[in-house]
């Protein structure tokens, strides 16, 4: 039936979009994120005027 091959275009396009977007998600979730740690340390700076 020709009337049916949009509805199978679109269950193949829904159907490899949800599996793309699980792969990204899985494959960006799988690997552990470094964790930056960050050393505040304020340095104050005496800046003298010599008139």
């Amino acid at each position: 039936m020709p009337q049916m091959a949009p509805m199978n275009w679109l269950t193949l396009f829904v159907f490899f979009t949800v599996i793309f977007v699980t792969f990204n998600v899985m494959v960006y979730f799988s690997y552990p994120q470094p964790i930056k740690k960050y050393k505040k340390t304020k340095k104050e700076i005496s800046f003298y005027w010599k008139w």
